[in-house]
């Protein structure tokens, strides 16, 4: 099977579902990285050049992506901070869909407005919701986005879609072998994790998360099996 996981940032995919993509790996199938942004607001300092930190944040999350096994990684160019769900992401995203024609699409929950305390970014809200669009009804759609059969571009119909830091969620991915793999791939993101070490963190949350089902260490998704 190959997955698509679609994000708005660098080390989003990591945080959220990392230990999930070195399991797919692990059992033969195929991880595309899909990143709508480079992360430049990332790091938050009037300081730095933009295009350097794109650079920095780039290389970090090829880096990681190369951890776990990711197969591919694709940047989009928008801007980090002020993401909206507009149709030229979805077109953007139809087009990644139609190439890599994935049996399975990834991405955040378009409906999380916050988490307990913690607001959920807004591009990641974004990025949920021109994905869900873009996986249907424009990529199997021949007649949306035109353009792209012009690019030779077929209509793709994707089967599956996860949808990662869900309210609901309905499966759950045992990552008790590989968390060790994502503690290191979240380690290569060094401008985002700074001094600190994440190790505590990623397992405490982990652990809550699998608990519920007797996992020592878990990720869990929304589920939609499509229909069409």
């Amino acid at each position: 099977m190959r997955y698509l996981v679609v994000t708005a940032h660098p080390d989003d995919a990591d945080y959220a579902i990392g230990g999930s993509v070195a399991v797919w790996v692990a059992n033969g199938h195929e991880v595309i990285y899909l990143i709508c942004t480079k992360g430049e607001a990332g790091l938050n300092s009037p300081e730095v050049n933009v295009e350097f930190a794109q650079t920095i944040r780039t290389d970090e999350q090829n880096t990681a992506a190369a951890i776990l096994g990711v197969s591919q990684v694709e940047f989009l160019d928008y801007p980090d901070g002020i993401l909206q769900a507009s149709l030229e992401l979805r077109r953007d995203i139809t087009r990644v869909i139609r190439s890599t024609r994935p049996d399975v699409v990834v991405t955040s929950d378009p409906l999380a407005v916050f988490y307990g305390n913690y607001i959920n970014h807004p591009d990641h809200r974004a990025v949920g919701e021109a994905t869900l669009a873009a996986v249907f009804p424009s990529a199997c759609t021949a007649n949306i986005f035109p353009e792209l059969l012009k690019e030779g571009l077929l209509p793709h119909c994707v089967k599956e879609v996860y949808i990662f830091w869900p309210s609901d969620p309905n499966l759950y991915i045992d990552i008790s072998a590989v968390i060790d793999r994502k503690i290191s791939a979240l380690r290569a993101h060094h401008s985002q994790v700074g001094g600190y070490d994440i190790e505590a963190d990623v397992r405490r949350v982990a652990a809550e998360v699998g608990k519920p089902k007797g996992m020592s260490y878990a990720e869990a998704f929304r589920r939609l099996v499509l229909s069409q």
